[in-house]
């Protein structure tokens, strides 16, 4: 989800306003999903690298965090829609870190999966992976599998990415192996369900030969 300060830069008006318009895109986002195919969500919310911001804006990223969270676990919950979080997020501040639990439990038995990444980076995932891998035997790529924050996700079919940029910025490298890729000039606060439904309309029409012929 790319693009939130230059939609407020664009407009005069604080980085803060970006995220918080970026908050209201996820939100319509989940709230579209029972109208489309999508089992699993996973939208990268937070990187390892973020830390490098200036304080006051991760403050108000936090911040955020926190009232997306007790305002839309209600509806998650009505929506029958899981949460799922990647990465090192037991390192944030011990209050978020209990309403994400609070939040796991709350959602666990939802048939569509949000998946949010909060303070991930992908080598760390892999790194971690097979550092469980290593302890346990021999070292493959099932066993690695078995240890990355997606393990009980479903496979990663389509990458989106926004903002115009043409990376992936750390973002579920191993998951990404076969996966679709689709690099979007719309910023992450005009992202629309819309966006979504073309996006997957695309996604259709390729043909996915996972290294064969």
């Amino acid at each position: 989800m790319d693009g939130n300060g230059r939609w407020a830069k664009r407009r005069h008006l604080p980085r803060a306003m970006g995220h918080r318009k970026g908050v209201d895109a996820v939100r319509e986002l989940v709230r579209s999903l029972k109208d489309t195919p999508v089992e699993c969500l996973t939208l990268y919310a937070f990187s390892s690298e973020n830390w490098k911001r200036p304080e006051e804006e991760v403050d108000d990223l936090m911040n955020l965090m926190r009232k997306f969270i007790k305002s839309d676990l209600p509806e998650f919950i009505a929506n029958d829609v899981r949460l799922h979080i990647l990465g090192d997020w037991r390192a944030l501040a011990p209050d978020i870190v209990a309403m994400l639990e609070d939040a796991i439990a709350q959602t666990a038995k939802g048939t569509r999966t949000l998946a949010v990444a909060l303070n991930y980076g992908a080598h760390a995932e892999i790194v971690h992976a097979a550092r469980k891998a290593a302890a346990e035997g021999e070292i493959d790529e099932q066993a690695i599998e078995r240890h990355l924050f997606s393990a009980e996700l479903p496979p990663l079919d389509l990458l989106i990415r926004t903002s115009g940029e043409v990376r992936l910025s750390n973002f579920l490298l191993w998951q990404a192996a076969y996966a679709e890729m689709l690099f979007l000039d719309v910023l992450w606060p005009d992202f629309t369900p819309d966006h979504l439904k073309q996006a997957l309309a695309e996604f259709a029409e390729r043909e996915r030969r996972f290294g064969g012929r």
